[in-house]
């Protein structure tokens, strides 16, 4: 079933113009250890790319090959899963794509060192998984749930579907954690606190940071998960991963976090770190870093 137009230009709104990649890439490192004093051995990166075609001309295999992660994953590829390019996989990678229906919308992707006991494509609602938004990936301890959460749309036309999402995902999250822990991650298009953003006042009507919203991830959060981020650094301030397309926002750092790895709390003892990338472009989001000791 195709979307309606207006539909789609809802959540792409601010799709255009693509970040310029001329700036230099920096990362940010860190050796910081789990509660246990041990060190991190496995490193997850999430990010929304925002076209992988797009994404690659801007040379942001670049990124993959300075982080050097075990698993990273892609939120909208906004590509046909057939046609994304063959360097999309770096060596010693496997790739695993998930596209919607609609051509040019949404998509998510992993790309894994380690290989996966099993991986699924979707969450089994038909009215969720034609949009191309999650993929699940089996390893020996841990489920990784790479997701690109629908987003409520200019003026909220799709915020009752978003709700419905987030029941449905909520759902199916519990679902995983009866069989092993969850670590879950993506761009979930919501800033859950007023620390998460940069004008939390003038945005309570608009998508990402409406009041429902927001209790939908404080249920998710209450009912046994961590924000692993806001975990280790609770009263930071300014720490975006989005920037809109206008403004200067970026280099002014007027922004949204509105990328996540959240875990299931068992793990809270495995938890090294999580960074943020700001000094990676090539997106109108940053990659986020997640460090473990698993």
């Amino acid at each position: 079933m195709k979307r309606k137009a207006s539909e789609i230009d809802a959540e792409n709104e601010n799709s255009q113009p693509k970040v310029s990649s001329s700036k230099p890439m920096t990362l940010k490192t860190s050796d910081r250890r789990s509660c246990q004093g041990l060190e991190s051995n496995l490193k997850i990166v999430s990010w929304n790319i925002n076209g992988i075609r797009a994404w690659l001309t801007a040379g942001g295999s670049k990124y993959i090959e300075k982080e050097d992660p075990d698993i990273i994953t892609f939120q909208e590829l906004k590509c046909d899963q057939e046609k994304i390019p063959r360097e999309a996989t770096p060596k010693g990678y496997k790739s695993f794509w998930l596209s919607g229906d609609q051509a040019g919308y949404s998509g998510v992707g992993l790309l894994t060192k380690i290989d996966p006991i099993d991986v699924k494509f979707g969450i089994g609602i038909e009215e969720h998984d034609r949009e191309g938004r999650v993929i699940t990936a089996e390893y020996s301890k841990f489920y990784l749930v790479a997701s690109y959460v629908p987003n409520s749309g200019r003026k909220l036309v799709r915020l009752s579907y978003r709700r419905e999402f987030n029941r449905d995902f909520h759902r199916y999250l519990k679902d995983l954690e009866k069989k092993k822990p969850v670590i879950w991650c993506g761009d979930l298009n919501v800033a859950h606190q007023t620390i998460d953003l940069t004008n939390p006042k003038t945005n309570t009507k608009n998508a990402g940071f409406t009041k429902e919203e927001r209790e939908d991830f404080s249920s998710i959060l209450a009912d046994g998960f961590i924000d692993s981020f806001r975990y280790l650094y609770p009263n930071e301030h300014d720490a975006f991963t989005f920037w809109a397309y206008f403004r200067n926002a970026r280099a002014r750092n007027i922004g949204w976090r509105l990328d996540y790895f959240l875990l299931s709390s068992s793990l809270r003892e495995n938890l090294c770190d999580v960074v943020i990338q700001t000094g990676v472009f090539g997106s109108d989001h940053c990659p986020i870093v997640l460090l473990m000791s698993l």
